[in-house]
């Protein structure tokens, strides 16, 4: 972004030295069980994860912390939507600009919409330009709308970090900015780069995308305009160059988010959908603005031609061998147990994969709701070794749940005692014939 400093330069070793010593660490532990392919990315770290089920089909070094630079704004447009939601904040609330935001706008070499002191943006139009066209100076104003302060934004982003579980991350600003390259607003810290891991990066990515799928809505908006119709109108391209009539269009992305510092390098976070599969990527440190698309399309190829997610069963549909559940205190003594949704797994293009049904049963007690949860499918895939997941809890949840089928009313008193009695006829002639 800047001309190199001895700062600079040492902060790149000290990152240089922590990716060897975290990938040679690494090296034998699952986050690297991913199917072996040999992709030969040009970058620092990768990662490649189907978003339904968590597994993950490629990586390289994807707990290596890592400068994330703009793809840190993920975060900032998750709490953002976070605060409409909670009407915090509310979409066509005016911001007008700060001293901070005006000041970013001309730091050279940076992303920005050029806010001026004296306007005021709704918080759509800052919004917008920050994930469109990862404007800092449309960011820091919304951390500071949101949160008073840049800094109380940050704490904010890395307690959302904590929750998320993105255990290899760290912010320092809100846009990605180096803390030290803010002028009069520079932050005084060891850590001037905010870090990220590639898996952190698609915790987050995926957390966004699931949580407030509307962000899809503006990430893949291929041109954007600020101030339109006014004479400071600014006519701008998305910086994800993978969207429709960009120069590394890939059918099927619609986002997310690219990075840049000197830092950083050149970075992408991206997600496709095709046949019904989403896929998440993240690519950081290539060495060009192309070069982070080129080795994105690398993952897509490999991952839409080896991968995709089959119907196991449907909605509705009883699971052969588990048709009931047990319930107790029912007019009924089981309920039909029936799936909650349509069942699809990750299945290998061109392979025969079978899958072995378990069932594991709640506790039930009548009365029972059609419709309530009452159990719980596991499908495992026979022979398959261990799997990587984005995280530990995809593994836990891989599944589906069981709901009720029907209702079942609780029993009377009286049905009970009778239940009862025959019951324990029924045990005494069972123990008196095994004698």
């Amino acid at each position: 972004m800047k001309r190199t400093t001895w700062k600079t330069r040492l902060t790149g070793l000290i990152l240089s030295v922590a990716m060897f010593a975290t990938a040679m660490g690494g090296a034998a532990t699952k986050a690297d069980a991913a199917p072996a392919a040999d992709l030969q990315l040009a970058a620092k770290s990768a990662i490649l994860v189907e978003a339904s089920t968590g597994k993950v089909l490629y990586s390289m070094n994807p707990d290596v912390p890592l400068p994330p630079a703009s793809m840190s704004k993920m975060m900032a447009e998750y709490l953002v939507l976070e605060a409409v939601k909670q009407k915090k904040i509310s979409w066509d609330e005016k911001v007008p600009v700060s001293e901070y935001a005006f000041y970013v706008a001309r730091i050279s070499d940076t992303s920005g919409v050029y806010l001026n002191l004296g306007e005021s943006f709704t918080v759509r139009e800052l919004y917008n330009a920050m994930a469109v066209v990862s404007a800092n100076d449309a960011t820091v104003l919304l951390a500071e709308k949101i949160a008073g302060s840049e800094a109380n934004f940050v704490q904010m982003m890395n307690k959302k970090a904590a929750e998320f579980g993105m255990k290899n991350t760290s912010f320092v600003t809100s846009s990605g900015l180096p803390a030290n390259e803010l002028g009069p607003y520079s932050v005084q810290t060891d850590q001037v780069e905010n870090l990220m891991s590639a898996r952190d990066s698609a915790i987050l990515a995926r957390n966004l995308i699931r949580d407030f799928p509307e962000a899809l809505e503006v990430s893949k908006i291929p041109r954007f305009t600020f101030r339109p119709g006014s004479k400071n109108e600014l006519k701008m391209a998305n910086n994800n160059w993978m969207l429709p009539d960009l120069p590394n269009y890939y059918p099927g992305v619609d986002g997310l988010k690219t990075g840049y510092t000197q830092a950083a390098g050149n970075c992408f976070t991206g997600t496709a959908v095709r046949d019904n599969m989403r896929l998440i990527s993240v690519v950081m440190g290539t060495d060009s603005k192309t070069k982070r698309f080129v080795e994105t399309k690398k993952l897509y190829d490999y991952g839409f031609s080896n991968f995709k997610l089959t119907k196991q069963l449907d909605k509705n549909v009883s699971v052969k061998g588990f048709e009931t559940a047990p319930v107790t205190n029912g007019v009924e003594l089981n309920v039909p147990a029936v799936t909650a949704t349509e069942v699809n797994m990750l299945t290998k293009i061109g392979a025969e994969t079978k899958f072995t049904p378990t069932v594991t049963y709640q506790e039930l007690t009548a009365p029972i709701k059609q419709g309530q949860v009452v159990g719980k499918l596991v499908l495992k895939e026979e022979g398959a070794k261990d799997t990587d997941y984005l995280q530990p809890e995809d593994a836990a949840k891989a599944g589906a749940d069981l709901v009720a089928g029907q209702e079942v009313e609780e029993a009377s008193w009286i049905r009970l005692f009778f239940r009862s009695i025959i019951q324990f006829f029924s045990n005494l002639f069972s123990s008196g014939t095994g004698n």
